[in-house]
């Protein structure tokens, strides 16, 4: 029982102690730096609502899609006009446009205290199984910029169309530090 407890124990500290690093070693906005990504102006809504909406500590972040650097959008079907890497891609540049909503929100990126969930819709073909495949790329970004605070729950659905007939449209729900 003795060494139960004391594992326990030891299990408790270790594990406090690697919180405490990695929230000393907390930087998302340096982490970008880090993987060569800029951030960008968000787009503006294309009809009538906001690209965020804080209740209490929890951003809900509207449907973005894939538009690159140049303004233009990813487009296509997954299945016909596009392969699971092009996807992915696609779903990398979405998420790189909403962190660039959060930061516009926030200011900080540091005061993401969590990403809680991810919907990722994508346009494909109606016999394409591949979601998952093509929404990691939103999914791996956000571990990648946030760490463990990263980690979030998600679905990764397929859709017969999306507006502009773009690739993917993402959107998230994140907690932030009041």
């Amino acid at each position: 029982m003795k060494n139960l407890i004391l594992i326990a124990l030891v299990f408790t500290f270790t594990s406090f102690n690697v919180l405490a690093q990695n929230e000393t070693d907390y930087d998302p906005e340096a982490k970008l730096l880090e993987l060569g990504i800029e951030l960008s102006q968000p787009s503006a809504p294309m009809a009538n609502y906001v690209n965020a909406v804080r209740s209490g500590n929890l951003i809900f972040l509207a449907g973005k899609g894939p538009t690159k650097a140049d303004g233009e959008n990813i487009t296509g079907k997954l299945g016909a006009d596009l392969t699971i890497e092009e996807g992915y891609e696609a779903a990398r540049i979405t998420a790189i446009n909403q962190i660039s909503v959060l930061k516009m929100e926030l200011g900080d990126l540091k005061k993401v205290k969590r990403i809680v969930k991810v919907r990722g819709m994508v346009n494909a073909v109606p016999d394409f199984t591949d979601q998952p495949k093509v929404i990691n790329g939103c999914s791996d970004l956000m571990v990648q910029v946030f760490g463990e605070r990263g980690k979030h729950a998600r679905a990764a659905v397929g859709m017969g169309s999306l507006p502009g007939n773009i690739a993917v449209e993402i959107e998230m729900i994140v907690e932030v530090e009041d």
